[in-house]
């Protein structure tokens, strides 16, 4: 295996801030599509400016806050409107 010289010094892809609601929109889908104990499969994520939509449905509150959670946790997320309607009656969380 070879070896190149580092020719990169700049800021690592991932860190960078998108530019544009397009490129935040996907930076919030691809980290929702990885959350451990999330189906983002019906979750919409629309950003208006730094400002990010969740609207659909999950199957439980728990799954709402990990979804907020996650969008907040993307560089250049400013806040999240959270629109996310659960379907089961009882979290996840609860013991029986």
């Amino acid at each position: 295996m070879v070896f190149k010289e580092r020719t990169f010094y700049g800021e690592a892809p991932e860190k960078l801030v998108p530019q544009n609601p397009a490129d935040l929109e996907a930076s919030v889908a691809d980290c929702l599509a990885v959350v451990s104990g999330l189906d983002a499969s019906d979750i919409a994520v629309v950003a208006k400016d730094s400002i990010i939509v969740l609207s659909g449905t999950v199957m439980t509150l728990d799954e709402s806050i990990l979804a907020e959670e996650a969008a907040r946790s993307i560089a250049g997320v400013a806040n999240v409107d959270n629109r996310l309607v659960a379907t089961a009656i009882r979290s996840t969380s609860t013991s029986s």
